[in-house]
């Protein structure tokens, strides 16, 4: 048996929908929340502009501001950011809510259940083995690479660790694009 794989498959992670928030509302003391929409509020004084990402509580639907500029002169924005903040652009949202920096100041974290979906090509069982799978993600999304390849593969986690060879760490979480090799079933 060659030690090269004979067929290399392409998966892919997939955004569905936002992730939620997980910020804790100062009414109901929920630890949920949503940008629904995807709304922005920008405030001016003077030549200085304070520009939130709306956020909405999913227990009482209280809206709260997470400041992505605090008195910022409006010549320091980038024009077209200024304009998408201005009409509510939906991938100026996405930017912002999944910019790490943002999340830091904000205090809050990406709660990505049921947010994504693992495309795949159809299973074929007449490939040779080994086979070789790339894994790429279209957006951040954390996952644990032997929960993702048991979830894709439709076997067990402890399959996994017995017939899959890749080089980053199967039960660290990661979000960047790796590839792994399925060995045969013994």
């Amino acid at each position: 048996m060659s030690s090269q794989p004979h067929i290399v498959l392409p998966w892919t992670v997939r955004r569905t929908r936002l992730p939620l928030l997980t910020l804790r509302c100062v009414d109901c003391h929920s630890h949920t929340a949503t940008t629904g929409d995807g709304k922005f509020r920008v405030n001016a004084h003077g030549k200085l502009l304070d520009v939130w990402l709306l956020v909405r509580c999913v227990s009482c639907d209280r809206t709260s501001k997470i400041p992505v500029h605090e008195r910022t002169h409006v010549t320091a924005l980038d024009p077209a950011d200024l304009h998408g903040y201005h009409v509510n652009d939906t991938d100026l949202v996405t930017a912002r809510l999944l910019d790490p920096a943002l999340a830091h100041r904000g205090h809050y974290t990406l709660d990505w259940t049921g947010a994504w979906h693992l495309d795949t090509p159809p299973d074929r069982t007449d490939h040779p083995w080994p086979v070789q799978v790339t894994v790429t993600f279209d957006d951040p999304i954390p996952v644990r690479p032997d929960r993702l390849i048991a979830h894709g593969l439709g076997i067990s986690r402890t399959d996994v660790h017995r017939r899959i060879k890749c080089d980053i760490p199967l039960r660290r979480t990661t979000s960047t694009g790796f590839t792994f090799t399925v060995l045969p079933a013994p």
